[in-house]
């Protein structure tokens, strides 16, 4: 595996990843740093070997932080942490998208006095929201599936768990689901 192919699960100093969507990935360059700096223990390692004329030293594949980082009590309001907080799903009519092909809408439109808010908007497909347009639910015949609420940082942690990147290194697993039911034999 080339070192760039290394990325380091970042927890925080209780174990749990800083972030799961997008998952607290840095660069192998990144965690050896932290590593010499004294911010992070090292948790796991790659096989994989980088070597300076004075040292030899594998990579870290898990590391923690030294000192805890507070989770933000309030998410901040981005289109990203709406889809999240949807799962990624039309709320009219339940179409799962990728982010890219996702929209948001102001459930009381904007010309009708609505704001942009976590309580006004939710994600949409594009063709759900050309449909819409400047009207009321009421007005297109569109019910929601769930009412727009403000996250909390949890609900989109718990949100984020449900999709999982592209690639998981096996040392990671027992980080990433750690509140997940074990199987019983």
């Amino acid at each position: 595996m080339a070192p760039e192919n290394a990325p380091a699960l970042v927890l925080n100093a209780d174990f749990r990843p800083l972030s799961y969507f997008p998952l607290s990935l840095w660069a192998w360059q990144d965690a050896i740093k932290a590593v010499f700096l004294g911010r992070v223990n090292i948790v796991s390692e790659y096989d994989e070997v980088v070597r300076s004329p004075s040292l030899e030293m594998r990579l870290p594949s898990v590391i923690s932080l030294k000192q805890y980082v507070p989770i933000a009590r309030r998410p901040a309001f981005t289109r990203f942490n709406v889809f999240l907080r949807d799962s990624f799903v039309c709320q009219y009519c339940a179409d799962r998208l990728a982010a890219e092909l996702l929209t948001f809408d102001h459930v009381v439109p904007r010309s009708r006095g609505g704001r942009t808010t976590w309580t006004n908007v939710v994600t949409a497909c594009s063709t759900c929201n050309l449909h819409k347009g400047q009207k009321l639910l009421r007005e297109c015949g569109f019910r929601l599936l769930h009412a727009p609420v403000e996250p909390t940082t949890a609900l989109l942690q718990r949100n984020g768990r449900a999709f999982p990147p592209n690639y998981l290194h096996e040392s990671w697993r027992d980080f990433l689901y750690w509140d997940s039911e074990l199987e019983t034999s």
